[in-house]
């Protein structure tokens, strides 16, 4: 008969290959094995053994090479490599290997396991199994080391919520996504003031790697920060392009501006779909808030502004330009008495439509790339309805601006964007060339447009939705561009589809 006793103290563990050794976990610690992803996203300030991260059902998942927790210059991750995923104490870490193993049922004196001194750093490596008489060595790694190895992502084990429960219960957020590198990151809407082309950058005493210059900003001088540098990202390689942008930011009395590469959407999210990532480096792990997987948009790191302002280099950096240089007293003064006239500001987005135009901020829902492959179309639409997209389990109907107002097909379409507005309960995506700029307006640079363009027959142009003007800019930069009805458009269309149809 087989020994009770000796059954109820074996253990089970899971073994996979890693080179030329063999590794085990217990098997309660494996929640499943995957294969390497399509899709893993590089974290900014992440050491060499992180790979980066993917999303699982709902949860973020750090990707950790274990090679090169050993050996700083193993190679890093292939296609045909596997994903152990580590489920300890709700803490979920994907573990790289090469090949499955085993499951091994191991009695007691199978296994030895190593000591280490008192308040001596412990190794992920806690023991051993000898198997085939001594001839097979299984190194057992220690699931609390692994979750605790030094700036690795502890992501708390979370479950996915449907869409219908964020509906109900969380709250509808915005934030505007932007690029340093190859990283996608995102500042929520209410921390951005302003974002403007860049302009010359003057000089400053405070000039260093982190901080470029600095910019009069409303009277005020505003220093502005390489957001790849904040990223130990470098910027050596990088070369100036038409697409950067500095994002001017506001938090309390404190503003900065930040040099990113490009800025791509406003992206609508709910706080449920924000996934943790409590990260990474010790010096600046505060300024990551979490994580948002768009399907459309990819991997979005959603940052803590409130974080990055507290930080001692950008206090030292901010407080040092506001004691050297002063601010601008006339303009302050210019500033403080239109202060005085005006009622509120208004934010505006600037788009291309073979001419400039704004809409207000307030109209839009969101905004994302346009990709005709993504689109379905029903037959029996108008030629300037291009068809039907899924965004998120919710049908948006596209229009081709172009095509309303008679306008020749965009020749290129890579900057091409949709912006996402919603009008009694039904959603409709409005194509656009490209999405320029998010700025705050004046009441006192807001005008009525002229009746000329007002005509309600010229239908061609997409002035006839417009009955307000907004001047931007300053001196020979100043410009005046009309103000798009998003309402005033969808009313139309809507009075005009039962005759289109038919």
């Amino acid at each position: 008969m087989p020994d009770a006793t000796a059954d109820s103290c074996t253990v089970l563990f899971g073994s996979f290959v890693l080179g030329d050794n063999e590794y085990a976990l217990p098997a309660s610690c494996f929640r499943e094995v995957v294969n390497y992803p399509d899709k893993v996203t590089a974290l900014p300030l992440s050491p060499k053994f992180l790979e980066g991260v993917f999303t699982l059902r709902g949860s973020v998942i750090p990707v950790v090479n274990l090679s090169r927790v050993f050996d700083a210059g193993a190679r890093g991750a292939l296609p045909t490599d596997k994903i152990a995923i580590l489920d300890y104490q709700g803490v979920l870490v994907g573990m790289l290997f090469d090949a499955t193993g085993e499951i091994l049922r191991v009695r007691p004196e199978q296994r030895s396991k190593l000591g280490y001194a008192e308040g001596a750093q412990r190794g992920v490596v806690a023991g051993t199994i000898l198997l085939d008489q001594g001839a097979r060595l299984v190194q057992v790694l220690d699931p609390e080391a692994l979750i605790h190895i030094e700036n690795v992502p502890q992501v708390l084990a979370v479950q996915c919520v449907d869409q219908q429960t964020r509906r109900r219960h969380g709250e509808r957020r915005q934030c505007v996504s932007f690029r340093v590198g190859t990283a996608s990151l995102a500042f929520e809407m209410g921390a951005i003031q302003e974002i403007i082309r860049v302009p010359e950058l003057q000089t400053s005493v405070l000039n260093s790697a982190l901080c470029l210059g600095r910019i009069n900003f409303r009277g005020a001088p505003v220093a502005v920060v390489d957001f790849a540098t904040l990223l130990n990202a470098g910027s050596g390689e990088r070369v100036a392009g038409p697409e950067q942008r500095i994002i001017v930011a506001r938090i309390d009395d404190a503003t900065i501006g930040f040099l990113v590469d490009s800025v791509d959407n406003i992206v609508n999210f709910y706080g449920e779909e924000v996934m943790p990532i409590p990260m990474l480096s010790k010096a600046r792990a505060g300024m990551f808030g979490g994580c948002l997987s768009k399907p459309e948009l990819g991997d979005i790191f959603l940052l803590d502004h409130q974080q990055i302002f507290s930080s001692a280099e950008i206090k030292e950096m901010r407080n040092g330009h506001a004691a050297l240089y002063p601010k601008d007293a006339e303009l302050i003064a210019s500033n403080e008495r239109r202060e005085a006239r005006r009622s509120q500001r208004q934010v505006y987005i600037s788009f291309t439509l073979e001419h400039s135009y704004a809409v207000g901020i307030t109209q839009v829902r969101e905004i994302i790339d346009f990709s005709a492959g993504d689109l379905t179309r029903p037959p029996g639409l108008p030629g300037f309805m291009r068809g039907m997209l899924n965004l998120r389990q919710q049908m948006v109907t596209v229009i081709d601006l172009r095509g309303l107002y008679g306008m020749a097909p965009l020749a290129d379409s890579s900057q091409a964007k949709m912006l996402v507005v919603e009008r009694d309960g039904e959603c409709y995506g409005l194509m656009v060339d490209a999405v320029e700029n998010i700025m705050t307006i004046e009441d006192s640079k807001r005008y009525g447009a002229p009746k000329m363009m007002r005509n309600a027959s010229a239908q061609g142009d997409p002035r006839s939705e417009m009955d307000e003007v907004i001047d931007i800019g300053e001196g020979d930069a100043r410009r005046t561009l009309s103000v798009f009805q998003c309402d005033r458009l969808l009313e139309r269309l809507s009075q005009e589809m039962p005759a289109l149809a038919a």
